[in-house]
């Protein structure tokens, strides 16, 4: 099965010396197509920093990354930037909708840059925005929406590319309980047609709902559900 990533005695440290700053210690996690995953742990556990690397956004100090068998460190910003375009789709707390901009035209907004023809950005955003059930706010704007909506349109545009991996950032964070479980359900339908997933979050019942977890704690990975069983003796 292809690996889609793959963390190899990942660590983060910031500053030098006595006021060196440890985050991340010797972080073994591989993630291969068509996996769902969370990552939970308490605030503190590493979280941020471990997203942060995942979403190409930050290097480790040490240990290699590797998305689809590149190592993140070897690329430069050009190149960077690219990855997080074409391989990486992102969902955050927070929606991070363009309020300028329509729900279409958000969606459209990843294809924009990766510079694909107008045409094929309005074909391919019209049938995301469908399978989400957004078809009727294709002319909205994010303040017209509700929570659930935002969501929803945030999770359209992080598939516009066709991303090798989906990440979310405590992605139902912001929503009621309700409309948190219908986001979540919406990944379990992209998780069965074949999308990879990460999710992080620092909330059990969430984590519960991904047929793989890795749980952190200062730094490190405490357990791994999914991991072989020798790397699991030692993670517990």
């Amino acid at each position: 099965m292809t690996t889609v990533l793959e963390l190899d005695g990942v660590g983060k440290a910031y500053g030098s010396g006595p006021a060196r700053l440890r985050v991340l210690q010797d972080v073994n996690i591989r993630v291969a197509q068509g996996e769902y995953l969370a990552v939970i742990g308490p605030s503190g556990s590493g979280k941020s920093t471990l997203l942060n690397i995942l979403g190409c956004l930050d290097i480790p100090t040490d240990g290699r990354y590797l998305v689809e068998g590149k190592d993140v460190a070897t690329l430069d910003d050009r190149e960077l930037s690219h990855l997080r375009n074409k391989r990486i789709g992102f969902i955050f707390q927070s929606f991070q909708l363009v309020s300028h901009l329509t729900v279409l035209e958000n969606v459209e907004l990843p294809m924009f840059y990766a510079r694909k023809p107008r045409a094929e950005r309005r074909e391919r955003a019209m049938e995301l925005l469908e399978k989400v059930g957004l078809q009727e706010r294709l002319h909205h704007r994010p303040a017209q929406l509700s929570g659930g909506e935002r969501q929803r349109t945030a999770i359209a545009r992080a598939l516009s590319n066709h991303p090798a991996l989906l990440l979310a950032d405590e992605p139902t964070g912001n929503l009621d309980t309700h409309t948190g479980r219908e986001i979540m359900d919406l990944f379990h339908r992209i998780h069965d047609l074949g999308g990879t997933l990460v999710l992080i979050t620092h909330d059990a019942g969430i984590a519960a709902q991904a047929p793989r977890r890795v749980a952190l704690r200062d730094g490190r990975v405490e357990s791994d559900s999914g991991a072989p069983s020798e790397l699991a003796a030692v993670a517990t």
